[in-house]
């Protein structure tokens, strides 16, 4: 029998470490592919940041391009489902076992990276260029995910096909990143192109495609020179040699440069594609030889049980009855049936080994006997109950001690558990924040007591209605979602919703929840975070203010901003900023969504009172400034809702806030309307004092001349001292004439009245000490007189400062029209040092410019000249 067995064994043994062999290939094989499923996904989720990372990039770089917006909300869209898919796959990827790193938790991180990326770009925090780092760097990681996922190589063919599948992908991303930075580039325009500094991602892009020709199929390598060589390939290929020689006139627009890029990419992303099948392939086809080889050994083995069994059933007649007996008494035994008998009473060998199974047989009845004993004392709750150890010996007594000191242990665990339930429940009841089990069927199940304080309801309420029912309307459907995804298994961590107290107001929580599927349970917590969100808009509110005010924008722009915010901030249908004036009118200064008509009550209660006040549908709050009622900020509620409770009280916070910013851009306007009140009372005294010089003095002047020419006419027979006193007179008239025609043209010049800004300018210049290059391009109507009045005295001071101060030999003097600004630029070849603040006319021109709304730049470097540069708004047309 030996010589029959042992060949057989050795066959077999073979047999079946080739069988463990190939499953365990077979195994990493089916990982392998798991793997390259699931990096599939977190391709298809890289490739939708990409586009986002372009969309919010164009936003951050021009705002005002028309669709720019809605793209970046469908981008959004987009990469929300393909994250979606993707934790999918990786879920499914983790149900196969596939033995790679948590992707699951890594999408969820990246999500949360994703959501506050999204947050920095639209607060405006981040600048275009660092907008697309943050994307890039969420990018590279799942690319380094992808890497590890795909670095099994569980074969030659299969890791040729993941080198070159990965290849290709970071290739993509280095165009990606190209066609992102290229794009903030052309948006804030070619000229700051930087010249030959050479390009990273190229370099990056070329070095990964030759990988990608090295690993990969003649017919890909082909598809792949097709796509360098299409037009979009070419237009691109220009762009960076363009780039590379700092040659910016041959640099595309940024549309043509969106549209090449794009479409050379989604070619590049079809060979992708093409990759992506040779590497599915490959595993497959790797796959199925290990099974097949598998498939041939199993039938090998098959045959040699065969044999094996063919064998046994030849020496199964040798087998005596006595054998048979006392082995299946002993299969009985082990099987726990005590009620077999075993009766051959035989004195040979196995007549002894009967015997010795007939005692362990009685044996084992008492120690079932006495784990019987010991369940029922653990059924009544009889935890001191002790087994008979003496009744026992050897191994059965070293059982039954075991057993004992497990009953032990496990009384002592009893009391323990009882108190940690005495402790569990006194912190569930202490907890300041919300802690609640609840049911997958929509109920709680239980909640402690804060959640009683909180929302208002007594605990028997909320346990007996469904949960959605205390939730915001608008919310439900947010949170419905939430309950479908927690029904999955998934946890939800930092979850925020609106609930509604049992007063009517809201309040909002922020939940952590993790589901028990088996127990049909979801365990919850909630923190109320409606102070803080409250306090984060209401500090937005005034960020939002203040930088309004410090960039010097008009004061009914900050004021409807106000209204703005305090209307969002409220939820109101309507905002108002009102101002009370000293006959006792109210003035409205801004207002948002709705025409503020329904405060009117509420602004004469608080000009009343001068505190917060509630009439009706609408609230009030008092606007104090320098300790006096300066005015009010007003809110109603639409038809018929009432305003929530609170809304004085928080309306009135804020407005305290606020005052400060109010009260700036008050002083602001107040200052522009003093400084043009005095700029035009100063040209209202010049024009006066031009018309009684012009109609006084200047027509005596010309009677007196009149009356000294007769006289000189009637000295024909005089002595010739008489005659040529009279000339000297008639000369020193005339003089005094000119000089008196100067003054009035510099107090006033007739000229600007009559012709214009353009011929007032050419006059300044021809009667200049110094040579004038003048380049004019105004048009062909007249422009407000107070701008003509400013530019003519700013260009008058200039020409004077060159001539006496600059020592000059030319100014030039340009003026243009930039769709509502006359920018007039006045350079001269002078010494330079002009200082604004040295006491010069520089100030006052400064005045009469800003007085008008425009601003005065000076730039007056030691040695290179002196240019100023004013620009002034013009009223926009009126529309048709």
């Amino acid at each position: 029998m030996l010589l029959v067995l042992l060949p057989v064994s050795g066959l077999l043994a073979f047999t079946v470490f080739s069988a463990v062999t190939d499953w365990r290939e077979a195994r990493t094989l089916r990982e392998f592919r798991a793997a390259t499923r699931v990096s599939f996904t977190l391709t298809a989720l890289t490739d939708a940041l990409a586009r986002e990372r372009l969309a919010e990039v164009l936003v951050a770089a021009d705002p005002d391009r028309r669709g720019v917006t809605a793209e970046r909300d469908a981008a959004r869209h987009a990469t929300d489902r393909a994250l979606t898919a993707a934790r999918d796959g990786a879920a499914q990827g983790a149900a196969r076992g596939t033995g790679q790193p948590d992707v699951l938790g890594q999408l969820d991180a990246k999500g949360r990276q994703l959501f506050a990326t999204r947050l920095e770009a639209g607060s405006g925090s981040f600048t275009a260029t660092q907008t697309g780092q943050a994307y890039a760097s969420l990018t590279n990681d799942l690319l380094n995910t992808v890497h590890h996922l795909d670095s099994g190589r569980p074969s030659r063919a299969s890791g040729r096909a993941a080198d070159g599948y990965l290849a290709v992908l970071e290739a993509i991303e280095a165009a990606e990143r190209e066609r992102a930075d290229l794009a903030v580039l052309f948006a804030t325009g070619p000229d700051k192109a930087p010249g030959a500094t050479g390009d990273p991602w190229q370099a990056l892009e070329a070095a990964q495609l030759d990988t990608f020709r090295q690993n990969v199929s003649g017919r890909l390598k082909v598809r792949l020179s097709g796509v360098l060589l299409q037009p979009a390939g070419r237009t691109v290929r220009a762009t960076r040699e363009a780039l590379a020689v700092g040659d910016t006139a041959k640099l595309p627009s940024l549309e043509r440069w969106l549209a090449a890029s794009t479409g050379r990419l989604t070619a590049l992303r079809a060979i992708a594609d093409a990759a992506e099948d040779e590497l599915a392939t490959a595993a497959d086809r790797d796959l199925r030889a290990v099974k097949d080889r598998g498939e041939r050994e199993l039938g090998l083995s098959v045959v040699v049980l065969l044999a094996v069994t063919v064998l046994a059933l030849a020496l199964r007649r040798s087998i005596n009855r006595p054998l048979t007996e006392v082995s299946e008494g002993a299969k009985a035994l082990a099987d726990g049936d005590l009620s077999y008998d075993i009766r051959y009473t035989g004195r040979d060998e196995i007549g002894d080994v009967a015997d010795t199974f007939r005692e362990l047989h009685v044996t084992s009845e008492r120690f079932a006997a006495e784990i019987r004993a010991m369940n029922t004392a653990i059924d009544d709750n009889r935890l001191g109950h002790r087994a008979d150890v003496a009744a026992f010996g050897g191994t059965w007594a070293q059982l039954l001690r075991g057993m004992n000191a497990t009953m032990a242990s496990f009384g002592a665990a009893h009391g323990r558990r009882h108190k940690a339930e005495q402790e569990l429940e006194s912190i569930f009841n202490l907890s300041l924040d919300l802690l609640c089990i609840s049911g997958l069927d929509g109920y709680f199940k239980r909640v402690n007591p804060a959640f009683e304080r909180t929302l208002g309801y007594p605990g028997s309420t909320l346990l007996s209605r469904p949960y959605l029912d205390f939730v915001h309307e608008e919310d439900r459907d947010r949170v419905q979602a939430i309950l479908d995804r927690l029904a999955t298994g998934a946890e939800v961590v930092e979850f925020e919703n609106r609930y509604v107290r049992g007063d009517g107001t809201e309040c909002w929580l922020q939940w952590s929840c993790r589901p028990v599927i088996e127990e049909g349970l979801i365990y919850a917590a909630a923190r109320d975070v409606t102070e803080s969100r409250r306090a984060a808009r209401e500090q937005a509110a005034l960020r939002s203010v203040a930088t309004l005010v410090a960039r010097g924008v008009p004061p009914h722009e900050v004021f409807t901003a106000v209204a703005h915010e305090v209307g969002l901030l409220l939820s109101t249908s309507s905002a108002a900023v009102l101002r009370y004036e000293a006959d006792g009118a109210v003035t409205v200064l801004g207002s948002a969504r709705t025409a503020a008509t329904e405060g009117k009550g509420a602004a004469r209660a608080v000009a009343a009172t001068g505190r917060a006040a509630r009439v009706g549908r609408s609230a009030g709050a008092p606007i104090v400034v320098d300790d006096r009622l300066w005015g009010a900020v007003v809110v109603s509620a639409p038809h018929p809702e009432p305003l929530p409770r609170g809304t004085e009280s928080r309306l009135a916070d804020f407005t305290e806030l606020i005052a400060t910013a109010i009260a700036n851009a008050d002083s602001r306007a107040q200052l522009a309307a003093s400084r043009a009140r005095v700029v035009a009372a100063g040209d209202a005294s010049r024009r006066r004092i031009e018309r009684d010089l012009h109609d006084g003095v200047q027509q005596r002047l010309v009677s007196l001349q009149l009356d000294l020419r007769t006289a000189e006419s009637m000295t024909a027979d005089q002595p010739a001292e008489l005659v040529e006193q009279l000339a000297h007179i008639g000369k020193g008239l005339d003089d005094a004439f000119e000089d008196l025609l100067q003054i009035s043209r510099g107090i006033h010049p007739a000229i600007l009245s009559k012709g214009g800004l353009g011929p007032a300018l050419r006059a300044l210049a021809r009667r200049s000490a110094v040579p004038v290059e003048l380049d004019l391009e105004l048009p062909g109507a007249r422009l407000p007189e107070q701008t003509e009045v400013a530019v003519y005295y700013v260009t008058s001071e200039c020409l004077t400062n060159a001539a006496k101060h600059a020592r000059a030999t030319v100014v030039e003097v340009r003026a243009r029209v930039y769709e509502d600004v006359l920018e007039v630029v006045i350079g001269d070849d002078g010494v330079g040092g002009a200082e604004p603040g040295g006491g010069s006319g520089l100030i006052g021109l400064t005045d009469r410019v800003e007085a008008i709304g425009g601003r005065l730049t000076v730039r007056s470097p030691q040695g290179r000249g002196t240019t100023l540069i004013a620009r002034l708004p013009l009223p926009l047309p009126a529309a048709e």
